[in-house]
């Protein structure tokens, strides 16, 4: 299946997760994956949450920004990818200076 995110409608959601200001999304979802490209702004961040039946990576394709994974601090930038396994906590926040573009993808863990 191929998937055109240019075709797909951008959604822009204040305070994702809990998280600082908004995020910028253009999402896929079939009722058990998420596929998103996104963007979070120079200070905006997704809030502290706990995957419990989801696990998650992250892409960066472009800026930079930090992951917390169980508090623990991952610096990220272009080509590095975060992964937070099923019953694990992360956030990701841009704490550069350029937009934080990323691919992530979501899937139902079963």
């Amino acid at each position: 299946m191929k998937l055109d995110f240019a075709t797909i409608p951008e959604e822009v959601i204040p305070h994702f997760k809990g998280g600082e200001k908004e995020i910028a999304t253009r999402m896929f979802w079939d009722g058990s994956t998420r596929i998103m490209r996104a963007r979070l702004a120079p200070g905006a961040s997704i809030g502290l949450h706990r995957h419990e039946g989801t696990s998650e990576a992250i892409y960066v394709l472009s800026g930079r920004g930090t992951a917390l994974l169980d508090g623990a601090p991952e610096p990220l930038g272009p080509g590095q990818c975060h992964f937070c396994p099923e019953g694990h906590e992360h956030t990701l926040i841009n704490d550069g200076t350029e937009d934080l573009s990323f691919f992530a993808v979501i899937p139902t863990v079963r």
